[in-house]
């Protein structure tokens, strides 16, 4: 563990969901003072900037945080990777495109790298969500979401800091992710998830594709789900190993949002759809869970 514990925001408790801030906070906030450029003093608020439209948004909303339909991701990792352009079409109406890229140090795998999802972006127009199961997130993870990846993941066993990782990803313009091992307990980062839009449980250890289901993991889904339920957090939770038409229904009925599933949808004839028969499966449970 690292000294970002000391960087989290308010304790997260069990309570209601309530305002991201007070009225009081909100006026002090708008009210900082902002310099000029050159050596002019400082006589501009926050009042007075466009940016205070959207913080008066953020800090008075009360509405709760909307879970998204669900989410599949085909992971590339099992795609073929001499027609990955052509890989890409297969899948049209997927929510999300899952790029595992691994360097054969956090992994003992070596998948790809950042030439290639910038190629990759290109010639596709969903949303691509990275899983870098990289060491050393802190230097690399920003090129990602520079590139024009959607969604930026990252491992917490890889960095001191996920708190500052995560800020980067975002002030480089994309969502920031966190992921766990399946053997990683969660209850050490639940009061950073705040920093984030994405948890990724895994339910295989990283590395390699085809792998079978890890259940125990859903017990970390459930957790970050009532929280999540509970307005303590806002965040999309996802998971990653041994999804298929029978594994969906479990991590569907722990509060999972995204699915990533690789062989089950590569490995079949007609990849689009198998996405939509996952998806349909992930609707059928939680309508009967309503």
């Amino acid at each position: 563990m690292g000294n970002w514990e000391t960087e989290a925001a308010t304790p997260i408790s069990t309570g209601v969901p309530r305002n991201p801030c007070s009225a009081e906070m909100l006026i002090t906030l708008l009210r900082l003072p902002i310099p000029a450029r050159g050596n002019q003093p400082f006589t501009v608020t926050m009042e007075d900037t466009p940016a205070a439209d959207t913080l008066r948004h953020v800090c008075t909303s009360s509405s709760p945080f909307q879970r998204p339909a669900p989410m599949i991701a085909p992971s590339i990792l099992s795609a073929d990777f001499s027609r990955l352009a052509d890989e890409l079409k297969a899948i049209e109406g997927a929510d999300w495109v899952h790029v595992d890229v691994m360097d054969n140090h956090f992994v003992p795998n070596l998948t790809l790298g950042l030439p290639i999802v910038q190629s990759l972006l290109k010639v596709t127009d969903i949303p691509m969500d990275c899983h870098l199961m990289i060491e050393n997130p802190e230097r690399w993870a920003p090129g990602y979401a520079e590139a024009g990846a959607y969604n930026v993941t990252f491992h917490a066993e890889a960095t001191d800091n996920p708190i500052a990782v995560a800020r980067d990803i975002r002030a480089a313009g994309a969502k920031a992710g966190l992921s766990v091992k399946p053997n990683t307990p969660i209850e050490p980062y639940l009061e950073i998830l705040r920093e984030f839009d994405t948890l990724l449980v895994m339910s295989v250890e990283p590395g390699f594709g085809g792998q079978s289901f890890i259940a125990h993991v859903l017990d970390k889904a459930k957790q970050v789900r009532r929280l999540v339920d509970a307005g303590e957090l806002r965040l999309v939770v996802e998971i990653d190993g041994g999804i298929n038409m029978d594994t969906i229904e479990q991590a569907a009925e722990a509060g999972v949002d995204c699915f990533v599933a690789g062989s089950a949808v590569y490995g079949t004839p007609d990849p689009a759809a198998t996405v939509e028969a996952l998806r349909q499966k992930v609707i059928a449970v939680e309508t009967a869970s309503a």
